[in-house]
C-alpha cells in the first residue's frame, strides 16, 4: 500500500499512512471518552501503523503497534460494556514508572542504534512510554494521560525531525487529545 495518497509539505502521504492515521485518531479521541469501542479502532490504527513504521524502518515503533494491539484485547475484556472508570496510582507506583521507563530507554537506545534504526532515544522513549501508558490505560489509571502528553511531544518532535509530516502533524493532535483526556478523566475521578 505504497500508493501516494496526496502530497503535503513536499511530502507524499501514501494511502497507508493517511488510513492509519485516521484510524489512530478516531481510536485515541474515543479513550478520552473511556467508551470501550475505543480498542477495536485502536487495534486496527496499530496494524496498519505497524506497516508503515517497518516500510520506514523506525522498528521500536513498529513493535510498539503489536504491543498495542495486543493490549486492545486486554482493554476491551477489561473495559467492561460501561467503560472505563478512572483510578489513580499511588506515589509509590508513580516513582517506580518513572524509574522503569528511565532504565528501559537506557537500555533500549543503544540496541536500536546496534540494528540501524532511524531512531534511537526517542522511538526508544515512544516504545517503552507508550507500553506504560498502555498498562496504565487498561488498568484505567488516570495518569496514562500525562505520560501520553509527553510521549506526543516527543513523537511529534521525531516524525517532524524525520520528515514524516503527516504522522508529526497527527502527533500534534494527540498532544491536544492527550489534554482532553486528562480532563475528563479527572472530572470522572471527581464524580
Amino acid at each position: 500500500m505504497s500508493t501516494i495518497l496526496f502530497t503535503a509539505w513536499e511530502y507524499e502521504v501514501s494511502a497507508l499512512e493517511f488510513i492509519a492515521a485516521i484510524t489512530s485518531f478516531i481510536g485515541v479521541w474515543l479513550g478520552t471518552t473511556g467508551k470501550r469501542i475505543t480498542w477495536p479502532w485502536w487495534a486496527a490504527g496499530s496494524l496498519l501503523y505497524a506497516v508503515f513504521f517497518y516500510q520506514v524502518e523506525l522498528f521500536a515503533s513498529a513493535a510498539l503497534q503489536i504491543i498495542f494491539i495486543v493490549a486492545a484485547i486486554y482493554g476491551w475484556r477489561g473495559w467492561g460494556p460501561k467503560g472505563a472508570k478512572p483510578g489513580v496510582l499511588s506515589t509509590r507506583k508513580r516513582l517506580y514508572l518513572c524509574v522503569g521507563v528511565i532504565a528501559s530507554v537506557a537500555v533500549l537506545s543503544p540496541v536500536l542504534s546496534g540494528i540501524g534504526a532511524a531512531a534511537t532515544w526517542s522511538d526508544a522513549f515512544i516504545l517503552v512510554g507508550s507500553l506504560f501508558a498502555q498498562v496504565m490505560m487498561i488498568y484505567e489509571k488516570f495518569e496514562a494521560w500525562f505520560l501520553w502528553l509527553i510521549i506526543n511531544i516527543v513523537g511529534s518532535t521525531q516524525y517532524l525531525l524525520l520528515g514524516y509530516w503527516f504522522t508529526a502533524v497527527l502527533y500534534v493532535v494527540f498532544i491536544a487529545v492527550a489534554v482532553v483526556g486528562w480532563r475528563r478523566w479527572q472530572r470522572a475521578l471527581s464524580n
